[in-house]
């Protein structure tokens, strides 16, 4: 059931759903959090589909926001809120409510979508596209316990990933994280199977894929050894390879759908690693809405850090710093600049004594 509504407010949105509810006889509300998506029109589609298949799993009230932003300053003047209802079978298996903005009011999305949520329910906001550097501070982002981008939707996905680390707040995530959860999971049950210690690692996918990125700054977060990222066409990440004391261990997916996972001694196997679609990643980002520390960790690690290669550190988090193995043999000391400085101008006086005792030793005879 759909129930268009044009110039109306949040009550009258409100009041349109408990009239569409009572029309298709569920009256009783038994949705488990609140989905706000922030878009455009042209991705406003594909958003809501993948809203409406994940609601299978978490039934939710969706609330779509679309701004609407007017090229002419008369418009610009004038607010304006028009709404889609959508109940029932046109809205999965919750409540769907497409807002759309109109001039002033699209600086102040909060105040339209506050009295919308459901109450007493986890609150979270997705941007499929241009999603702020600092989700928690965007006003509809401060609504929410629970924040999800995507920098794989960005122009430059690495600089992406360096914001949002420096503004992360409990409660942030990506979904370029959530698309490597499955090679996580296999990395580490790979690991579970050997006692053997990881030297190195190299990380093999596109090159501006952020995914590829964030799994490389979690191995070496974890590992605490050198993890080099090389580069393919793809799609996505296709092979991670570790280097350890009992020999290496690959994981290679060509196809984006199936991979071969090789472990020295053992009899290489295929395994499942398809890409996944929007909606089963945004059904999974719905199962836990408590903070991700992993993520945090990793996306802490930085991708400058990983590219620079961080310093070793000790068993107290300290620096390691290495001798050198020249200075070391030679046990004299070097002068420093100051003392240089000082010695300078005798030096030089010397050098011109030099040059005259010659001089002085003909004239004489």
């Amino acid at each position: 059931m759909k129930i268009d509504l044009t110039d109306t407010t949040a009550s009258k949105i409100n009041k349109a759903l408990v009239q569409g509810r009572r029309a298709i006889g569920t009256p009783a509300v038994g949705m488990v959090l609140t989905l706000v998506i922030v878009t455009d029109e042209e991705n406003a589609y594909d958003a809501l589909k993948a809203a409406n298949d994940a609601s299978r799993e978490h039934p939710s009230r969706t609330l779509l926001v679309i701004k609407r932003v007017s090229r002419s300053p008369r418009d610009r003047t004038t607010s304006r809120l028009d709404a889609e209802v959508r109940v029932g079978a046109d809205a999965g298996t919750g409540e769907t409510v497409v807002l759309r903005l109109y001039g002033e009011i699209v600086d102040h999305a909060q105040s339209v979508v506050l009295p919308l949520l459901l109450p007493d329910a986890p609150v979270v906001v997705w941007w499929p596209v241009n999603a702020p550097l600092d989700p928690a501070s965007d006003p509809l982002g401060s609504l929410a316990q629970r924040r999800v981008t995507d920098s794989y939707a960005s122009e430059d996905p690495i600089r992406e990933l360096t914001a949002r680390a420096g503004a992360y707040t409990p409660g942030d995530t990506d979904l370029a994280w959530t698309r490597i959860t499955p090679w996580r999971s296999m990395l580490a049950a790979a690991l579970d199977q050997v006692t053997c210690e990881v030297k190195a690692v190299e990380v093999e996918g596109e090159e501006f894929n952020p995914s590829c990125e964030l799994l490389a700054m979690w191995l070496a977060d974890r590992l605490g050894v050198p993890v080099r990222r090389s580069s393919s066409n793809g799609p996505g990440l296709t092979a991670v390879r570790m280097e350890t004391t009992c020999g290496p261990i690959v994981l290679d997916r060509a196809d984006g759908s199936l991979a071969n996972l090789s472990i020295q001694g053992q009899p290489d196997r295929a395994v499942a690693l398809k890409r996944r679609e929007t909606a089963e990643l945004i059904a999974e980002e719905l199962r836990r809405l408590d903070p991700d520390d992993t993520y945090a960790a990793a996306l802490r690690y930085g991708v400058d850090r990983l590219h620079a290669g961080a310093p070793d550190t000790g068993a107290g988090g300290e620096p390691v710093t290495t001798a050198d193995p020249v200075a070391a043999e030679d046990p004299v000391a070097v002068p420093e600049p100051e003392e240089e400085a000082a010695k300078a101008p005798a030096q030089r006086a010397t050098a011109k004594a030099a040059k005259k005792a010659p001089a002085r030793k003909a004239a004489a005879k």
